[in-house]
Formats: structure tokens, C-alpha cells, sequence
């Protein structure tokens, strides 16, 4: 008979002839010799440390399935590519309980060569994944969550929400169990309690703890299943967590309780094990299911998507996938459907909701030439329009990515949470033990008395609540956010922007409408206005748009060379012919002397040489600027606007709004200077502005706010983008993030005062397991309620 050997990973044992031999080691299939050197490669193979004398499942189906996480189909619907070329994904890890499972994921993964970011939301379990294509495979990113314990699967709202049904499922079925058990233990537990003082025979008391240990047995394996595992994997890793102290109380309580039983000599404590199990199994439920409400406010902007939209191709309507729509087709969206590109109505009109883009319930009006964004929904219109934008650069994808990327990414307060609750299970067990040998050695009290108060050490102590004190509050708040129409990129920029010193505002669209009109035209010399209008018209600057309203060609001129100077103006030839069309400082870089004087903005417009017409325009000041401002000066804000306007345009507005510190005639590099100088005195600077003159301030600044109607390049560098242009969500962006960080700080203080209150109690002896088991869950729910109030204080703003 062949020698039997052990298989160098699962340490099942087989003939020697069947194995697999690779360079000393043994293996019993592909699947074990495939894992054993992943995890070597991945310097984890202290992990056969760990699980030497365990024998492990060999690795059959998963594994292989990982390797569809690598078609081209999966790639296509949930992986997209960031500027740097990177790949990124979002996958729900599964078997997530604490803080320290999201650390030991993070770790494993950035531990992978070719991983750029791994961020995992504790609140949904969603990990967002940059990985360079070309070092790693996403299977085998897979395999490595996988090695160390958990699942993971690619996050779709739709399978998100099958997956929650199903965990809401197994909860109720464990809880009903849990309540079943506890009240017949409760039951059973009165009669002990009441024969504990008349008096009660041996015998007796030994068939009720019969009883109570059959029916706590399936409470204790069956409904507490959740936190054996959690606690088995916080074994395994090293890293303490919730489910450890909730399992190791647990079962050291009901070990404990079986001795007494067959002993006879003391008390069992069956109720005690039914009812921590209970009341913390419940009160894990109502935060899954609290989780679950604040991350469907944040999903609410991309659901229902539909996978085909109605194109119109010559004489026909098609269907055709999202994938497939191009710049330039004609898309048909019927009353009820929503608009999934950006585009200009060519055909129709009628009333459009934009609520889930701007927080504002009131329809708008479109009709032909008017703009349709994505997101929006029709009401009651039938319409056809031009796709201006594909689906993936469209406004509702690039805003359902930031709001997704955005609750990954943690703030400062989050990360030193996170830190402290790391080692917070490993010094409460500490503590225990010490309890224990104190009450036992120095006060010298029996061995179920001071058994007793170290298991209420370990069960009263919650390291959950500390880990939830920050997550809850800063999801919500993006939640409150995004439903009033502003949006924040990252969850960090809560914390950031609540410590503000210094307010600084462009003029032009963002006090201002940013919808000029000319006011005044005098003319030098006669012109081709065709040319004007030619030069204007491909600039996106508000004062360029007003100039081209105003004139109003059909007709269009091909310049020979074109080029846009940031803050200045244009400069354009044809046949020889120079062209100059912007602000006085314009004109003069090129020696044309311009003697024109107003107190509104003037465009100039020169021809080689010489100036042959001025336009006087104005632009209307937002209704509610002054009092928006007044507020902000109440908070303890300083608002500066900077412009490059001219200085009695700029100090106009600045005087008219109650700005009483402005700067103007700015280029770009002077505004990203000037917040340079701000720095220099220890100021935490927001910059609002929608213009690209506007970019380099909005990136230097410590938060850079973008108006939703402003270019694309300062929406893309803006930390903060206001869906809806009103100075109000400015302000309601500043209450919001002052009133997340209060929250973030009252979580942090009533976890840290509740553990520094009970854990001595429960070290004097003063709390039994039972109490300690509900007030542990109190102070989970606590911090999730407190949380739970920015939904009520955001509509008060």
C-alpha cells in the first residue's frame, strides 16, 4: 500500500501516488496547489501557521469562479478606467462585521503588487478597488478576499438589494429563534429566581437546568452563528473584534453554566446566554437595516436605469443599448421616462423633474433649443433631442460615481476611530482577565462570583459603537447633501469644509446669474458682425455668450487661427487680419489704447490696431445673494470675492451683497496665489467659482466649490459641486458640514463616556451579563439615532 502523506494545504491526507508534487510540496488537487502559492506570493503563508493542526476544505468551486470576474462582459458593465489608466471596481465584500474586518481587508489587498487604492465602507461593505490591469487580475484580487475569509461579489444597486433581502431573511429567522428560546428560558428562569428564596430541591433544579440548557443551546449556535464566525476569523487574523467579546462571553457563560448544572453547586445562567445573545442580535439588525436606509439614499440617483433607450434612425425608432449611443443621435424620451444623456430638445415640450439632480420639487419647462440633463424625468413630455454627451460622461453617470467614490474615502476623525478601535477588543480582554484574578486572588470572592463580573467586563464593553460613531454620520450627511442638490466628492470634505475661516467668491456666476445681456453698444467703426459673432460663439464665457445672444448671426466665419487668453478675452485671425475681442487689459497687451469708461463691464473689440466697438453689459445679482452672504458672515465666515472684472463692476456687486473685502481684474495665477497667501496665515480657505479662470484657485484651495452650470474642467477639479447654482445650497453646504462633524464629535463622546462609565461598574461588580448585554446594544443604536437626526435637522436649514 502506497504511504499516505498530508496535502501541504488543506493537510488532508491521500496516497502518495495521487498527489501533486511541485518542488517538495504535495498537493491534492490544482485548486490546493493554486491557493498555497497565491498566498506565498502574497507573503501571507503565515497563515499555514495559524491553521497547521486544522484540517481545511479544499478549494473547488469559488476559486474557479473567480475567473469570470475577468470576461470582457464583467469588465464592460463594472469596471471603468480612471484618467491615469488605472482599473476600478466596486466589489460588496461579504462577512464584513467591524472595523477591524475592514482593516484586515485593506491590508491584504494593498499588500497585492498592483493595487493603486483599496477603500471599504463599513457602513455597506462596499470596497472601491484601483488596480493596474497589467500587474494583477481581478480574480485574483478576488481570490485574495476569498483566502482570508470573506466573499466578495460586484456591487449592482439590484443585486445589492436581493443580497439585503436575503441577510434581512436569515436575521429573522435567527432573531425568532433568539426570542423563542429567551422567553421560554425567562419563563423557566422565574421559577428558579422564586424557588431560590422558598426553597427548591435538588432535583428539581436540575431538570429546569436541563431545560434551559436545551432550549439556549440553538440560541447560543444557531442564532449567535453570526458572531462564532466573526469571532473565528478575528482568531484566525489576529485582529480582536465585537464578535469576539459577544462569542467569548457567550460561551464561556454557557460552558460555565453546564459544570453548575451537573455539579449542582451554584447558579446556572442560561437566561443570561439567550439574552445576550437576543438583545445584541437585534440590536445588530436594526444597525444592518439602518445601514442599508442611509445607502439607499445614496443609490436613489442611479436606480432604474434601463439597458436600451429609443433612438430615432431615418424613418424608424429603434432600441438600442446605453453602450451604443453616440454624440449626435437623436434620442426619444416619452412622458413618465427618465433622460439618461445630455443633450438639446430638438422636437417637443413640456414639464421635466430634475429634483434628484438639484433638491428643487418644482418642474421646469423645456422646449426646442432648450438643454435636458440626465437624471431628469419627464412628466408630461414627448420629446426628441440631440445626445450631446455619451452615457458614461453624461451628468448622471460622472454623479452617481462621485457620490459612490465619495463615501469611501474617510475623513481624518473616521481614520483615528478606526485606530483606537483596533486595539480596543485586545485591551478589554486584558482588562477581564485582570478582573478576574482581583476578585478571585485579592478579594478572594468565589469562582462564580468573580467569573461572573469578568464575563460582564467582556459582553458591557462595545468597540461597534466606536467604529459606527463617524461612518453613520458622514453617510447620512451625504445623503441629506445630495437630496438638496449639493454634492460632495469625497466624505473628507465634510470635515474640511466645517472648519472654514475664509469664504472666496468669483463674481461672475456665482454671485451674478452668469447670464449677461448687453446693455449698451456704441460703435467706432462699421464691421462684419458675422465675425463677432464667429469669435464668441465657441466660448463658453458668460460674457462671450451674452455678446453672441445680442447678435444673433445665422451665418458662421472659419478662422484661419483661434485661441481663448483666460480672463482676458480672444484673439483670432483670418486672411492676415488680427481680430482681438475681451476686457481693456486684452487690447492693451497688444498696444491698442482703449479710453472708454463705465461702471458696468465693457467687452471691447478691436480689428489689427484699433478699437471699432465697446459693449456695455450687465449681469443681474442672484435674489438671495445678500441675505446668503449675511448668514455666512454670521457662522463666522469671511466672504472675499475675487474677480477678473474690471474695479467698478466688481466693487458694485461687492457693495451691493455686503462683501466688504474685494479684490478684482485677477488672472488665474493671481486667485491661486492669493489663496496661497491665506495658507501662509493658517486659514482653511473655500473657493467658489464655475469658470475655468477659476481652476487654479479652486485646486489650490482647501475645498473648491464648482457651480453645476460651470464649465466641465471646474466641475471636474471642484471638491464640492452645487447642482443647482443657488448661493442657498452654498449655505446649506457650510450648516450641513458643521452639523455632520457635531454629530461625528457627540458619536465619538457618547461611546467614549459610555465605556469609560460602564466598564468600571462592570469591573466593580456592580452589572451583571444580562444588563451588560442590553446596554452594549444601547450604545450602537445610540450612535445610530444620533446620526439619524441630520435627516430631521437638514430639513430645518
Amino acid at each position: 500500500m502506497s504511504d499516505m502523506i498530508k496535502c501541504d494545504h488543506c493537510h488532508l491526507e491521500f496516497s502518495k501516488d495521487v498527489m501533486i508534487e511541485d518542488n517538495g510540496h504535495y498537493f491534492c488537487c490544482n485548486g490546493c496547489q493554486g491557493v498555497f502559492h497565491l498566498l506565498n506570493e502574497q507573503g501571507l503563508d503565515s497563515f499555514y501557521e495559524k491553521a497547521k493542526d486544522v484540517k481545511l476544505t479544499p478549494p473547488t468551486k469559488q476559486f474557479e469562479d473567480s475567473k469570470n470576474f475577468n470576461t470582457p462582459a464583467f469588465y464592460e458593465k463594472f469596471v471603468r478606467y480612471d484618467d491615469d489608466g488605472f482599473a476600478k471596481v466596486s466589489l460588496v465584500i461579504e462577512g464584513i462585521h467591524c472595523s477591524a474586518c475592514v482593516w484586515l481587508n485593506e491590508k491584504a489587498l494593498l499588500n497585492m503588487e498592483g493595487i493603486v487604492e483599496a477603500n471599504i465602507n463599513y457602513t455597506n461593505n462596499k470596497a472601491t478597488i484601483v488596480w493596474d490591469d497589467d500587474i494583477v487580475k481581478l480574480s485574483d484580487i478576488v481570490d485574495m478576499i476569498r483566502a482570508i475569509g470573506y466573499d466578495a461579489f460586484p456591487y449592482d444597486p439590484k443585486i445589492q438589494e436581493e443580497k439585503a433581502n436575503k441577510q434581512r431573511k436569515d436575521y429573522y429567522v435567527r432573531m425568532a429563534v433568539a426570542i423563542f428560546g429567551s422567553m421560554n428560558v425567562m419563563w423557566i428562569a422565574v421559577a428558579q429566581y422564586a424557588g431560590y428564596f422558598s426553597g427548591i430541591k435538588k432535583d428539581v433544579q436540575f431538570i429546569l437546568n436541563l431545560a434551559e440548557w436545551a432550549l439556549s443551546t440553538p440560541v447560543l449556535f444557531f442564532s449567535g452563528w453570526v458572531f462564532f464566525r466573526g469571532a473565528y476569523y478575528a482568531v484566525k487574523t489576529k485582529q480582536a473584534n465585537m464578535d469576539l467579546l459577544v462569542a467569548t462571553g457567550a460561551l464561556l457563560t454557557y460552558i460555565y453554566s453546564i459544570y453548575i448544572t451537573f455539579t449542582q453547586k451554584g447558579e446556572a445562567y442560561f437566561d443570561s446566554v439567550t439574552m445576550i445573545i437576543t438583545f445584541v442580535l437585534i440590536g445588530k439588525f436594526l444597525e444592518v437595516l439602518s445601514k442599508k436606509n442611509i445607502a439607499d439614499a445614496i443609490d436613489i440617483m442611479g436606480k432604474d436605469i434601463p439597458l436600451e433607450v429609443k433612438i430615432k434612425k431615418e424613418n424608424s425608432i429603434e432600441n438600442v443599448k446605453l453602450k451604443d449611443v453616440k454624440v449626435g443621435d437623436i434620442c426619444v424620451v416619452n412622458a413618465g421616462e427618465k433622460v439618461l444623456f445630455d443633450g438639446v430638445v430638438l422636437k417637443g415640450s413640456g414639464n421635466f423633474d430634475e429634483s434628484s439632480l438639484t433638491g428643487e420639487s418644482r418642474a421646469v419647462f423645456k422646449s426646442n433649443g432648450d438643454k435636458v440633463v440626465s437624471g431628469s424625468v419627464s412628466i408630461d413630455a414627448d420629446i426628441e433631442f440631440k445626445v450631446l454627451k455619451d452615457f458614461e460622461h453624461s451628468t448622471l453617470s460622472n454623479l452617481t460615481n462621485l457620490l459612490q467614490d465619495a463615501i469611501n474615502k474617510k475623513p481624518k476623525i473616521q481614520q483615528l476611530a478606526n485606530k483606537i478601535s483596533e486595539y480596543f477588543s485586545i485591551v478589554i480582554l486584558s482588562f477581564s482577565v485582570l478582573t478576574f484574578f482581583v476578585w478571585y486572588f485579592y478579594i478572594s470572592a468565589d469562582f462564580e462570583r468573580a467569573f461572573m463580573v469578568a464575563i460582564s467586563v467582556i459582553i458591557i464593553a462595545c468597540p461597534c459603537a466606536l467604529a459606527l460613531a463617524t461612518p453613520i454620520a458622514t453617510l447620512v450627511g451625504l445623503g441629506v447633501a445630495s437630496k438638496r442638490g449639493v454634492l460632495f466628492k469625497e466624505a473628507a470634505q465634510l470635515e474640511t469644509m466645517s472648519k472654514t475661516d475664509v469664504l472666496l467668491l468669483d463674481k461672475t456666476g456665482t454671485i451674478t446669474y452668469g447670464k449677461p445681456k448687453v446693455v449698451n453698444e456704441t460703435i467706432y467703426k462699421d464691421f462684419d458682425r458675422v465675425l463677432l459673432y464667429s469669435m464668441v460663439k465657441n466660448s463658453n464665457h458668460p460674457v462671450s455668450k451674452a455678446i453672441a445672444d445680442y447678435l444673433k448671426e445665422n451665418d458662421e466665419v472659419l478662422f484661419d487661427k483661434y485661441k481663448q487668453h483666460s480672463a482676458l478675452g480672444i484673439e483670432a485671425y483670418k486672411d492676415g487680419i488680427r481680430y482681438l475681442g475681451g476686457n481693456k487689459k486684452l487690447l492693451e497687451s497688444f498696444g491698442i489704447e482703449c479710453k472708454y469708461h463705465s461702471g458696468k463691464s465693457v467687452f471691447y473689440f478691436g480689428i489689427d490696431n484699433e478699437p471699432v466697438a465697446v459693449f456695455e453689459i450687465e449681469d443681474e445679482i442672484k435674489k438671495d445673494a445678500k441675505d446668503i452672504i449675511a448668514k455666512i458672515k454670521k457662522m463666522g465666515i469671511k466672504p472675499v470675492m475675487i474677480t477678473g472684472d474690471k474695479k467698478e463692476a466688481a466693487l458694485k456687486v461687492a457693495q451691493e451683497v455686503g462683501i466688504d473685502e474685494c479684490y478684482y481684474e485677477l488672472l488665474p495665477e493671481h486667485k491661486m496665489v492669493f489663496v496661497e497667501d491665506l495658507h501662509k496665515k493658517s486659514k482653511v480657505v473655500v473657493m467658489v467659482g464655475d469658470g475655468i479662470n477659476d481652476i487654479l484657485a479652486l485646486s489650490e484651495a482647501d475645498i473648491g466649490i464648482a457651480m453645476g452650470s460651470g464649465s466641465d474642467i471646474a466641475i471636474e477639479v471642484g471638491d464640492v459641486v452645487l447642482l443647482d447654482d443657488s448661493l442657498k445650497s452654498l449655505k446649506d453646504a457650510f450648516v450641513l458640514s458643521r452639523k455632520t462633524y457635531s454629530l461625528i464629535k457627540q458619536n465619538l463622546f457618547i461611546s467614549l463616556v459610555y465605556n469609560a462609565i460602564t466598564i468600571p461598574l462592570a469591573m466593580a461588580g456592580y452589572i451583571i451579563p444580562l444588563i451588560a448585554a442590553v446596554s452594549m446594544s444601547f450604545s450602537s443604536l445610540l450612535v445610530v439615532l444620533n446620526s439619524i437626526r441630520l435627516k430631521k435637522l437638514g430639513l430645518r436649514f
